[in-house]
């Protein structure tokens, strides 16, 4: 599976199950069943709720072959917190260390110097290997960037064909920083796109994936989100055929439009 370099020195896997809203018995189902296809990378937040059902589908396989992801609640940016919510996360996970932490969301009234000092000292004791953000703007990067002690490897945000933020993923891509797009598919409005349903039947592939090979073409990670194992296991299968000209093109021109 495509993998990326991230500035840590680290490598991320270009696909991951994303776990938004999904907890319980549903979350340890679709996790297992990812695991099971083949896939080495799982996205979850402190604010999802559901670490503990991550902790019990990761049985029976070696975490250190498992990218996983978690991000801190904007509420919880202070060092001591951040620290603290460390420490539950890998208890939680039942892991040693986390592939890569990020900040949920910016919080105006937290120092970002103050939250990504508390994310550093989380990398020197092993704890975490690479650190980041999500929902950064340009305008919260260029305040993160000269205080951050160790690199902002990711940022995740949301990127759809009608949320391309061409201008954020150059910005990033300058800065060494690789972008992880949620949301891939919008809120399903996305599904009834005639361009997209279009293209998809010229390649004789599903929608999702028609945009899920656009966005790992333009060098972004994608977790989309499935409890279904049928989506979960079509979701692998954009690595080995390629969109033409044409086809980027007019999925570009949706966001313009």
């Amino acid at each position: 599976m495509l993998e990326y370099k991230l500035a840590s020195g680290y490598t991320m896997p270009a696909l991951g199950l994303g776990t938004w809203q999904l907890r319980g018995q549903t979350c340890i189902e679709a996790v297992r069943t990812a695991l099971d296809l083949g896939y080495n990378h799982l996205d979850t937040a402190d604010a999802y709720g559901n670490h503990d059902a991550i902790r019990q589908a990761l049985q029976g396989h070696d975490p250190d072959e498992i990218f996983i992801t978690t991000k801190v609640r904007r509420n919880d940016l202070r060092h001591d917190d951040v620290l603290a919510m460390g420490e539950r996360a890998l208890s939680e996970l039942g892991i040693d260390r986390l592939d890569l932490l990020l900040i949920h969301w910016p919080n105006e009234r937290i120092p970002v110097s103050e939250t990504l000092s508390a994310m550093a000292e989380l990398v020197e004791q092993g704890k975490v290997r690479s650190i980041g953000v999500s929902n950064f703007t340009i305008r919260h990067l260029e305040e993160a960037l000269p205080v951050a002690e160790v690199p902002i490897a990711v940022n995740q945000v949301k990127y759809h064909p009608y949320h391309n933020q061409q201008d954020l993923l150059d910005y990033c891509k300058d800065n060494d920083i690789v972008v992880t797009a949620y949301s891939p598919f919008g809120n399903g409005d996305l599904i009834d796109d005639p361009e997209l349903q279009r293209i998809a039947a010229k390649n004789d592939r599903s929608l999702p994936q028609i945009v899920l090979r656009w966005l790992v073409a333009k060098g972004l990670v994608v977790i989309p989100k499935s409890a279904n194992p049928d989506h979960i296991a079509a979701n692998m299968q954009i690595f080995d055929w390629e969109l033409d000209e044409e086809d980027v093109q007019a999925i570009e021109a949706l966001g313009r439009r």
